[in-house]
């Protein structure tokens, strides 16, 4: 267990508050694990419908801790190899995978600065909420880096090869509400009006067809890298698995006798 990651879970929804304020909530070694475990568990978890990420305060992720970085090893401490550092990355990076692919919607409320792979988290979910006043940067150009998390990934999807080309050589700070005309956020609001706007968001989301959701996660994955006939394989499976739930029978009916169906995810 660690202080540095808050999980709550209310009405389906499970929710991850990265805890460092004191540092912009910068992942820590304790956090980075405790998300990593927590995301198999939440993805398989058929009690949750939505998965929601943010930070304590006025931020959501500063990224790494650049401050830790500078400082160096412990003096004494025995350094671990390149394969050992790649290994130990790569591993915590899985978080952002299954952010992105498990079945189930995931969104990230940003408050405040997004930065490095903290801004590569965010784009790891499905969707994303902002603050108008809230600051993103890609950040890793600044401190020598090339960027982890999946964020060239994500952000090549949403702005497309020169757009993100360019806010990672420069990491030039963009605003939540240049990041909703850009695409790579899909609403912005200002920042008094962020908890209201996204509650509604987040009732929103988790009152969705759940098991109806992943198949449409998995298509849409597959839509950036298949052929159409990949794709369409892959919809014509999901359709008929999705016909089959109870959601897909129960809003048939309340289609046919014009009320609003409601979803149990199953």
């Amino acid at each position: 267990m660690t202080d540095h990651l808050i999980e709550t879970f209310a009405d389906g929804v499970a929710t991850l508050t990265m805890n460092r304020p004191e540092a912009r909530n910068a992942l820590s070694g304790e956090m980075m694990a405790a998300l990593s475990a927590a995301a198999p568990r939440l993805a398989a978890d058929p009690k949750v419908r939505l998965v929601v990420i943010t930070g304590t305060g006025a931020a959501f992720c500063a990224g790494g801790d650049v401050k830790g970085f500078a400082s160096g090893p412990v003096a004494g401490a025995e350094l671990p190899t390149f394969e050992e550092r790649v290994h130990g990355l790569r591993t915590g990076m899985e978080f952002s995978r299954l952010l992105y692919e498990m079945p189930k919607p995931t969104l990230a409320v940003i408050p405040g600065p997004a930065a490095g792979a903290g801004l590569s988290i965010a784009l790891a979910c499905d969707m994303r909420i902002a603050a108008n006043e809230a600051k993103l940067t890609t950040a890793f150009s600044k401190i020598g880096a090339s960027g982890d998390y999946g964020g060239s990934y994500f952000l090549t999807q949403l702005v497309g090869t020169a757009k993100a080309r360019e806010l990672y050589f420069t990491a030039d700070v963009i605003t939540g509400a240049e990041a909703a005309a850009l695409g790579i956020v899909n609403k912005a609001v200002p920042g008094a009006e962020l908890p209201e706007a996204a509650a509604a968001l987040i009732q929103r989301l988790a009152n969705l067809p759940t098991a109806a959701i992943g198949y449409m996660k998995k298509n849409l994955g597959m839509a950036t890298h298949g052929s159409l006939s990949d794709v369409m394989d892959a919809e014509a499976v999901g359709m008929v698995r999705t016909m089959m739930t109870d959601d897909h029978k129960a809003s048939s009916l309340a289609f046919v006798e014009k009320r609003q169906p409601v979803f149990k995810g199953r």
